[in-house]
């Protein structure tokens, strides 16, 4: 749940570059946060292979013990090193934290796309479904790897927590809708439970916000179509992995996706995009998604004024002053596209 707002002075939060162009993109994040203000006073962390490299573990418990001292986050991407028995670090600071919700905004910012004014947001529920890990294998004559299973779970009072989420961030954002995917035809008890709570919830709400709900497939399907008909999505874990993704690819791809994980007593705010090593060192990174995680940040933390500047300084850069990076059809290196929000924000 958002933090009250702090008058004046800098925010104490942690801070996690991550790893491939995590670095390079966190720099110019910070150079930014600057030039808008200072609002924070980073504790700087590592986690992901920079957490294995400083400390022997993907999730270091120096970075545990930041976060849970801060209550507040902003990390760049990281990854999972291959084999040797390690867990996401991503998916162990949801679950240290139970950061249940995922916020994940969708907003068009380049003119020209396959898809203009796109202004969605997805609620994902980030502690259950699927993603639990209950899997085991079944031994069928001598093969002892002949059935995979694996359990998802639904509980009524995650399903309300979320839910509820999803329509109170509806109310204080101004939105009119909110739409409950599920999967209910199939997965009757698992996603039905889900929907049913959705609808229990919804009332609650009768007169302020209005809702309806789709299966999962037919929602995807009309977000390719229509995706204006939607303003709100509200979904399970697995699903709202899936369709946030989708959403990213109406406004552009992924390096103008930030993403939120909210929890009572913790939020983290991150790119959600890859480490992309390919072309760490080259100069030529996207900030764009971990500045827009940045703005949405400070809207947690009641600077909201110096969260729209952010966006529309953004904003200003990418439209008004053409200057983007190569994965937004430009040219800028990842120096140019700062100095440009720099300067704007100095102006």
């Amino acid at each position: 749940m958002a933090i009250p707002p702090h008058n004046s002075g800098p925010i104490a939060a942690t801070l996690i570059p991550g790893d491939g162009i995590g670095p390079e993109i966190t720099e110019a994040v910070v150079a930014v946060l600057e030039a808008l203000g200072a609002p924070f006073q980073w504790d700087v962390q590592q986690a992901g292979l920079a957490g294995i490299t400083s400390g022997g573990d993907p999730l270091p418990a120096a970075t545990l013990e930041s976060i849970g001292r801060t209550q507040l986050a902003l990390k760049g991407p990281l990854s999972t090193p291959l084999g040797g028995g390690y867990r996401s670090a991503t998916v162990r600071l949801r679950e240290a934290f139970q950061l249940y919700a995922n916020l994940r905004p969708g907003r068009s910012l380049l003119p020209g796309g396959r898809f203009e004014n796109i202004d969605l947001i997805l609620v994902r529920e980030n502690l259950e479904g699927f993603y639990v890990g209950f899997e085991h294998h079944v031994a069928v004559g001598d093969d002892p790897r002949a059935v995979a299973m694996a359990t998802g779970i639904t509980t009524r009072r995650e399903a309300q927590r979320i839910i509820r989420f999803a329509f109170e961030h509806a109310l204080a954002h101004g939105r009119k809708k909110v739409t409950i995917v599920h999967k209910a035809n199939v997965l009757k008890l698992l996603t039905g439970l889900f929907l049913e709570v959705g609808r229990e919830v919804a009332k609650e709400y009768e007169g302020r916000i209005a809702c309806d709900d789709r299966i999962v497939d037919a929602c995807a399907m009309q977000l390719v179509l229509n995706p204006w008909q939607f303003d709100v999505i509200v979904t399970t874990n697995l699903f709202g992995d899936i369709l946030s993704d989708l959403i990213a690819g109406l406004i552009g791809g992924l390096g103008a996706a930030p993403g939120a994980n909210i929890g009572e007593k913790a939020a983290l705010f991150e790119a959600v995009h890859g480490s992309a090593p390919d072309i760490a060192g080259q100069g030529i990174a996207n900030p764009t998604a971990m500045l827009l995680a940045a703005a949405m940040m400070l809207d947690h933390v009641g600077r909201v004024e110096q969260a729209e500047r952010l966006r529309g300084t953004i904003d200003a850069v990418l439209t008004s002053d053409n200057i983007r990076t190569r994965d937004f059809r430009g040219t800028a290196s990842t120096r140019d596209y700062t100095e440009a929000l720099i300067r704007r924000l100095k102006a």
